[in-house]
């Protein structure tokens, strides 16, 4: 197993993120490294917030819900069309880790989605793929909460958290 620096976690997520890198309050000296960094643009930089949920009036909400292991329902809600599920989960309390933050360097926001959902979305990428490999309770449908958007295709997801999660994080202590 190899070791990542938050430094490049950030550079490498601002990238995957098109733009928008997502950090906590305690990595904001990080910002400062990352903004003299020529890797990346200022309009990388100038986007960096909290994970939180896009809140415009422009989105369109996406019914879906979350169950647990076992199938009993967990929460049904309105998302917001393009939001990660990830972003989803925690901003209604569902107990959904993601220790990384959408970093794509550890695999605790593994969840399971249904075939025919499963087969709307873009195939994962290596990376993620690298990442599953280390989910606990591994599916044929399996994904990483934080590299899944929501659109108009996943109207009526239902969202199933596994039995476990392995927090094997890269980078992280």
């Amino acid at each position: 197993m190899y070791r990542l620096s938050n430094k490049i976690v950030l550079r490498r997520r601002a990238q995957w993120h098109a733009g928008r890198m997502f950090i906590s309050s305690s990595r904001s000296s990080l910002v400062q490294s990352i903004r003299a960094s020529p890797a990346l643009s200022a309009s990388h930089v100038d986007e960096v917030r909290h994970t939180s949920l896009d809140t415009t009036a422009s989105t369109r909400s996406i019914p879906m819900e979350f169950k647990d292991c076992k199938g009993s329902l967990i929460k049904r809600l309105e998302a917001n069309e393009g939001d990660h599920i990830l972003d989803i989960a925690h901003q209604h309390g569902i107990d959904l880790e993601g220790a990384c933050e959408g970093s794509l360097a550890c695999s605790t926001c593994h969840i399971i989605l249904p075939q025919t959902y499963y087969d709307t979305l873009p195939a994962p990428q290596d990376n993620e793929n690298d990442m599953l490999d280390m989910a606990f309770g591994l599916t044929e449908t399996s994904r990483l909460a934080c590299q899944v958007k929501i659109s108009m295709n996943l109207e009526g997801l239902t969202v199933t958290l596994p039995t476990a999660t392995c927090n094997a994080t890269l980078g992280h202590e």
